[in-house]
């Protein structure tokens, strides 16, 4: 965008020019509508120009003026959404998700589970300008929240600071609308509208400085009365012209009018859908309110009663759908007010005990409509009123304003004026009223007229809802015809499937709220809460269980579970009829949904898929789908975070439906694990179609599927765009040497992978080769897995060559790859400079004493390595003590494993003596190696002195009773271990008793494995009373030590008395 130069009054000199009102409006319209900058006529002239209307001598004060007008307009409405900082940025978002389009801002919402898509923030003082140094100004810019998310408090908070001179410096001029005033019209000029937001050009002193630049603002865009038609309305570049006020404000935002001014318009979602992308330069989205910031709100509603407080936060926190909405300002304070007056009504009497808290949504507004009867909120100093005046404000309310409220959202009107409140019957005199006031809000528009708009849209629906329940007692003709004109029909029910039908017909979901609220007036508690108020007593009963019915009935049999039908799942969670979602919960607890394969649980798995706290955590959906049912539930599984469906016997034609959700604008799983399935190449390359434009997707799974080289390949070659993927795994794939080529080509172009498991993948040298040359220039990889494959020598060889070179890696997993001492040799070769591997596994190989002795010249060297497996090779005694002798001086080291590398005593000696000097290993394991008793009390009398080792592991280690002993005085001094494996040794009653006696004066084991270890039921015994003196261990292993069922019961019983906290098995 052009930026013009113009010079300031002060920079102009002191000239005296006026000019007439009416000059100055030609000029000011002259500037907007782009004319200032052409011809001869420049904006630096028109400044220099002494009879210039909008000549440079007091354009310092008339901005002032403008300043302090905006100020004064904007101060007494603006009440910050909470906390100030939420509206300090916004997300920059590419455009409108298909849920953002077609579905109810609850919906959004829920289905999200309250979080926006992952998107950068644009601060609120950088809002309208570039965002690099080749781009250029938006000059449309729209900013989206769902109803209630504090659009309009932005546009305040942003007019005041700008007003104070703290943002939108680049503007000299900013003229906020919005969609309220506009209403008022149903023609108007590009002239009139600026006047009507710059009443200071009307006086005749005043001199107008020509603006550099302008923002005009358009708030509320839906509550536009008349849609935008983009592709009908006719051009108008008169800027005297009246036209209809839509096509006015099309021509705007085509930029036939005003073509040199900024544009901001506020809305919600749906609506903003009008604006073709193509005239859109800039989306934001506000965000919601974190954990933090729901707490900050509820402490401003009840900053004095801590009591309160902690109870409403604790009502919001345990109920999780409550909480997701709590994320929405407007919600969140309406939550806080209703559970707030159900707290004091609590506090008052017990007659509502058994209806709190809340676990609806209707009932949370009916505690809502109660307050408001209540006169909570209304004018002090008032006698309270009596019960039948209650009863009566409040079906009266009802009468006034649920008709007004249900054919407003039929026609999606939100704002409503006097002649609207007179068109439906409503007595304006009622409007004055404190009961109103709680469901309706009042505001001044431009024009001079007065608009009014219910709270919360939420609240709009709430009372369409209980007006309908109650008209379509006595309603003889369809309440949704407002002619009242249709074939006659009679009864409730006959009603209620009229708006259940319509309601499921509505592709944007506008009725799915008023449909909820619909079907919990009829619910028990519901029915309690606003029994002689709203509804009649028991009058529910009559209905309920045939609504039930009439709701299941509607969801449709063989299609995707959409929108609508889950919608209906929670009208029967508001009806309190929930033994469907109930049974298809205990399936997914059970292992057994695979048996539930109708439609009704399908929709109620599509359900709990959105809002149950486990499925929020990791919706595992393994063992139970089959391809039709996936099918069904690809529009939900959208919003899924974590996904699993491992083993399901899925083939490459589910890939390609899951591949095009996660192409979806939509899609927030983050991941997803598909092991065990019957994917081949064709399925991969599905997947990695998706990868090329998925943006949410952080962990791919697909171990123990057949993908080959060739599905190894397009997942390679997406990883060199995608730039999200963080983990991924092709375990068992059999990929070979060519798929891990593939795989190292692209490691050296991506910079976001860092997990990559290739294990029991047949790869040789030559794929360990190309990895290794990967590796050499990727930064990003953290963590390499090639265990089970073949890479032998030649492989370690050129992966050692890498690492000395690498400053990425920390985990290499070389586990049973046939390296011998030569490969080790090299591996510990590049140890002596590599300073980032943390984490190295070389067991199940072939290594030798000699290769012992290569490792321990590294670790003598090596600062960084933390965690080095050596289970399962050749060992022996002569290469344990080399690395015992390096572990004196190794002081990184916290994890060794030597289990069953055929050492003994001796071995076991030497390492006792390194762990007196050691002070950096936490963590040995010896298990099945033959140290014998002798090796045993080496490693207890260390445990005397050592304080850092907190895990020993000693399982079938040939110690005895002596052993034991040795141990348990070692463990009557030590303070650090806190586990101890000795399972499979024969330590006998002797060796329980010294272990029993060690446990009365311990402090620091949490565990203790001592099954399979010949206790007998005196051994056993002996342990269990010893618990009595120890409240510190969590965990002890009795099995396997012939007591007895008799016996276990006895000592299970006694543990149960002497360590409660302690868990035993037997």
């Amino acid at each position: 965008m052009r930026k013009q130069e113009v010079q300031t009054g002060r920079e102009a000199g002191q000239g005296h020019g006026t000019g007439s009102p009416a000059e100055q409006v030609k000029a000011l319209m002259d500037l907007l509508s782009g004319k200032g900058s052409q011809g001869s006529q420049t904006p630096q002239a028109l400044d220099k120009t002494p009879d210039s209307p909008l000549g440079p001598c007091s354009s310092d004060s008339m901005i002032q003026r403008h300043r302090k007008a905006l100020l004064s307009k904007v101060a007494g409405g603006l009440q910050l959404a909470g906390p100030c900082h939420r509206l300090a940025s916004l997300l920059l978002v590419e455009g409108l998700t298909d849920l953002q389009l077609r579905e109810h801002d609850f919906t959004q919402v829920e289905a999200t589970r309250g979080g926006g898509r992952p998107a950068r923030t644009v601060a609120l003082d950088r809002l309208f300008l570039p965002l690099s140094r080749v781009s250029v100004p938006p000059r449309v810019s729209i900013t989206i929240g769902v109803a209630g998310m504090g659009k309009t408090t932005l546009v305040r908070h942003f007019v005041r600071l700008w007003a104070h001179g703290q943002v939108g410096k680049d503007f000299s001029l900013v003229l906020p609308l919005t969609f309220r005033d506009l209403n008022t019209h149903e023609k108007l000029c590009a002239d009139r509208l600026i006047c009507s937001v710059f009443p200071h050009i009307g006086e005749p002193s005043l001199a107008v400085a020509v603006p550099a630049r302008a923002l005009l603002i358009l708030d509320g865009l839906d509550e536009c009365r008349t849609p935008l038609d983009f592709s009908n309305t006719v051009a108008c570049m008169d800027p005297k012209k009246e036209i209809p006020v839509d096509h006015l404000i099309t021509n705007i935002i085509r930029g036939n009018l005003f073509p040199e001014v900024s544009i901001w318009i506020t809305s919600r979602p749906s609506a903003s859908g009008q604006i073709p992308g193509g005239l859109v330069d800039r989306m934001t989205e506000i965000r919601g309110f974190n954990e933090e910031e729901i707490k900050v709100c509820l402490e401003q509603m009840f900053p004095k009663d801590q009591a309160l407080l902690g109870w409403v936060l604790s009502q919001v926190q345990a109920d999780r759908a409550l909480y997701l909405m709590c994320t929405v300002p407007a919600f969140c304070r309406l939550t806080g007010a209703a559970l707030g007056h159900l707290w004091h009504s609590s506090r008052t009497g017990p007659q509502d005990a058994d209806l709190w808290p809340p676990r609806t949504l209707c009932e949370l507004y009916s505690w809502y409509f109660r307050m408001a009867l209540s006169g909570e909120g209304q004018e002090k100093g008032k006698a309270s009123p009596r019960i039948e005046q209650v009863a009566h404000g409040g079906r009266k309310m009802v009468g006034t304003l649920g008709r007004l409220a249900f054919h407003g959202l039929l026609k999606k009107k939100y704002v409503f004026y006097e002649q609207d409140m007179k068109a439906f019957g409503v007595d304006l005199a009622l409007l004055q009223g404190a009961l109103c006031s709680c469901f309706l809000q009042r505001e001044e528009t431009l024009a001079s007229s007065v608009a009014y708009c219910f709270t919360h849209l939420s609240l709009q629906e709430f009372v369409a809802a209980a007006y309908y329940y109650g008209a379509s007692r006595r309603a003889i003709f369809d309440l949704f015809t407002e002619s009242g004109v249709s074939w006659p029909r009679l009864g409730f029910l006959t009603h209620f499937r009229s708006a259940a039908q319509r309601a499921m017909q509505a592709e944007d979901g506008r009725l799915d709220v008023f449909l909820r609220f619909l079907s919990g007036l009829l619910s028990p508690r519901v029915n309690a809460l606003l029994a002689g108020s709203l509804l009649a007593q028991g009058e529910h009963q009559a209905y309920r269980t045939q609504v039930a019915e009439l709701l299941q009935g509607c969801l449709r049999p063989d299609a995707a579970v959409c929108a609508r039908d889950i919608n209906v799942l929670h009208c029967l969670h508001e009806l309190q009829h929930t033994e469907l979602v109930r049974s298809v919960e205990e399936a997914m607890e059970s292992g057994a949904l695979a048996r539930l394969t109708g439609p009704p649980h399908h929709a109620a798995l599509a359900y709990l898929l959105q809002v149950s706290d486990a499925c929020a955590q990791e919706a595992n959906l393994s063992l139970s789908l089959s391809q039709g049912v996936l099918q069904s539930l690809l529009p939900q599984l959208l919003y899924c975070r974590k996904l699993r469906l491992d083993t399901n016997q899925f083939q490459d034609p589910v890939m390609e439906l899951l591949g095009s959700v996660l192409s979806g604008k939509d899609c927030r799983i983050q991941k997803i694990s598909l092991a065990e399935n019957q994917i081949s190449n064709k399925g991969a390359k599905a997947l990695a179609r998706s990868l090329l434009v998925n943006r949410s997707l952080t962990s791919l799974d697909l171990h123990g599927n057949s993908i080959g080289p060739q599905g190894a390949k397009a997942l390679a070659d997406a990883l060199k765009i995608n730039r999200t993927l963080t983990s991924l795994s092709l375990q068992g794939n059999t990929i070979r040497d060519d798929g891990a080529r593939s795989m190292a080509e692209a490691l050296a172009s991506n910079r976001t992978l860092s997990v990559l498991h290739l294990q029991k993948n047949s790869i040789g040298p030559m794929g360990a080769q190309r990895m290794a040359d990967a590796l050499k220039q990727n930064r990003s990889l953290k963590e390499l897995m090639l265990s089970s494959n073949s890479i032998g020598d030649g492989g370690s060889k050129a992966l050692a060559e890498a690492l000395k070179v690498n400053q990425g890696l920390e985990s290499l997993d070389l586990q049973s790859n046939s390296i011998s001492d030569a490969g080790v040799a090299a591996l510990m070769g590049a140890l002596c400079t590599n300073q980032t591997l943390l984490s190295l596994s070389l067991r199940e190989n072939s290594i030798s004493p000699e290769g012992g002795q290569a490792i321990a010249h590294a670790l003598c060297t090596n600062s960084n390595l933390k965690n080095l497996d050596l289970t399962a090779n050749l060992l022996h005694d002569q290469g344990a003590q080399a690395i015992a002798v390096a572990v004196r001086e190794n002081r990184t080291l916290t994890s060794l494993h030597l289990q069953w590398n055929f050492i003994q005593a001796s071995a076991a000696q030497a390492l006792g003596q390194a762990l007196q000097l050691n002070r950096s290993l936490t963590s040995l394991d010896l298990q099945e190696n033959a140290i014998g008793d002798d090796g045993a009390c080496a490693v207890a009398h260390a445990l005397k002195v050592n304080t850092a080792l907190t895990a020993l592991y000693l399982q079938v280690a040939s110690i005895g009773a002596l052993g034991a002993q040795v141990l348990g005085e070692a463990l009557a001094v030590n303070r650090t271990l806190e586990i101890l494996d000795l399972r499979g040794n024969a330590i006998g009653v002797s060796g329980a008793k010294a272990l029993a006696n060690a446990l009365k004066v311990n402090s620091s084991l949490r565990r203790l494995n001592l099954q399979e270890t010949s206790l007998g039921m005196g051994g056993a015994i002996c342990v269990a009373t010893a618990l009595s003196g120890n409240h510190r261990l969590q965990h002890i292993n009795l099995q396997g030590n012939h007591i007895g069922e008799s016996g276990a019961r006895m000592i299970s019983e006694a543990i149960k008395t002497n360590a409660p906290t302690c868990t035993v098995e037997m």
